[in-house]
């Protein structure tokens, strides 16, 4: 296995979902003791290391990507692809000839709100997007360090041991995108589980509204309950289930669903599930750092040395600035 450390770097800075806030993260980086050098945020013996979902939503997207994607290939910096860099991918290829797609993510009303935003701040600087795009294809789906793990969403260990045992790296190439977009595909199953976690069925063709009004058929799950029960054992996203609903059973397909991370395991650092309040760990060896920054939140990150158990004391956060507001597509 490679792992995804350097001898030079003493510890490592964990940071969540950016959405654009490319301001916010300029002082996020101030506050971690980076300093610009060159143009490049560096710092002498520390590297940062990005949980994913830099574009979308926020007002600097073009600013915050070029700030990460800068520092990235400085050697001052990782990154891991969110569900919103595949999502912007997927948005801007064109689907295989004989796949009747016209682009791997339709150009529905909802695909293209979501998406608003980066289009709309790249405007004019379509050869510049293109370039960035190409860059994202070469972003980790995960990386594993010697004393702890990155994913966006979900790390399992399923899909993770057949990803590498097929293709002997984390990456993803142009053929793996293509068959990301078929329903039911290992690729498909691959993107959705890590980039976006688990999501179950709610029982009965039942739906429930957001609080941000979206309809929804499913809940977002967690996937470090060793014995749950109920719905209400796994639910982990911001809205709470119905109380009618909390209460139901999981069925044996959920319970397959369902990956399991065990206590044991390297300490693992996400994002993606709009956490708010006061950053917490959810375990001793799980932190999520996404503290819905584009929502007036945090930006979060996490000090990561040698420690082999989390602490609560490493967190560092920045409250966002008041110029980088929630926009109306920030959904989740």
């Amino acid at each position: 296995m490679e792992y995804a450390d350097s001898v030079c770097h003493q510890g490592y800075d964990l940071i969540g979902d950016v959405h654009g806030c490319n301001n916010t993260l300029c002082r996020l980086l101030a506050e971690l003791g980076y300093r610009q050098v060159d143009g490049i945020w560096r710092h002498p013996d520390r590297q940062a290391v990005f949980v994913g979902d830099i574009v979308d939503r926020g007002p600097r997207i073009r600013e915050a990507l070029r700030t990460v994607r800068d520092m990235v290939e400085a050697g001052a910096a990782q990154l891991v692809m969110g569900n919103h860099e595949y999502n912007l991918l997927a948005f801007l290829t064109p689907g295989a000839e004989g796949s009747g797609l016209e682009y791997l993510r339709s150009h529905t009303e909802r695909n293209c709100r979501l998406v608003r935003e980066t289009l709309e701040q790249f405007a004019g600087h379509a050869d510049e997007l293109a370039d960035h795009a190409r860059w994202l294809m070469s972003l980790p789906l995960f990386l594993e360090f010697r004393r702890f793990r990155v994913v966006h969403a979900c790390w399992d260990p399923r899909l993770i041991g057949e990803f590498r045992r097929r293709y002997q790296r984390n990456t993803i190439d142009s053929e793996f995108l293509q068959e990301s977009a078929v329903y039911g595909s290992f690729a498909n199953r691959t993107v959705d589980h890590l980039l976006r976690g688990i999501d179950l069925p709610l029982p009965d063709g039942m739906t429930m509204t957001s609080k941000d009004g979206l309809v929804r058929r499913f809940f977002r799950a967690a996937f470090w309950q060793q014995y749950p029960d109920t719905l209400n054992d796994v639910v982990f996203q911001p809205d709470p289930l119905p109380p009618e609903l909390a209460g139901r059973k999981l069925s044996p397909d959920d319970l397959e669903r369902i990956p399991y991370y065990d206590p044991d395991q390297p300490p693992l650092f996400f994002g993606h599930y709009w956490r708010s309040g006061t950053p917490a760990l959810i375990r001793p060896n799980i932190a999520c750092l996404d503290y819905s920054a584009v929502k007036y939140g945090k930006l979060v990150a996490y000090r990561m040395s040698n420690e082999r158990w989390l602490k609560h004391s490493h967190f560092v956060w920045v409250d966002v600035d008041p110029d980088e507001p929630f926009t109306a597509s920030a959904a989740f």
